[in-house]
């Protein structure tokens, strides 16, 4: 478990560093994301990403557990 934290937190570090380049990435703005714009309010939800980054993960997890 320490581990893995200390693995989330290198990967947080490294994330908030590279974030100016992370940023230009379509992730959050795919075919299929969910975005509404009203007179005052706006709503996202990135459907899509969520898939890809849930399906991502998914594969990581499994090619490391075997």
């Amino acid at each position: 478990m320490q581990r893995l934290l200390i693995a989330a937190g290198v990967l947080a570090v490294i994330a908030g560093i590279a974030w100016p380049w992370l940023s230009r990435l379509p992730f959050g703005r795919l075919p299929g994301d969910i975005h509404v714009e009203r007179a005052g309010w706006s709503f996202h939800f990135p459907i899509m990403t969520c898939i890809i980054v849930s399906v991502v993960l998914t594969l990581l997890v499994w090619l490391l557990r075997k």
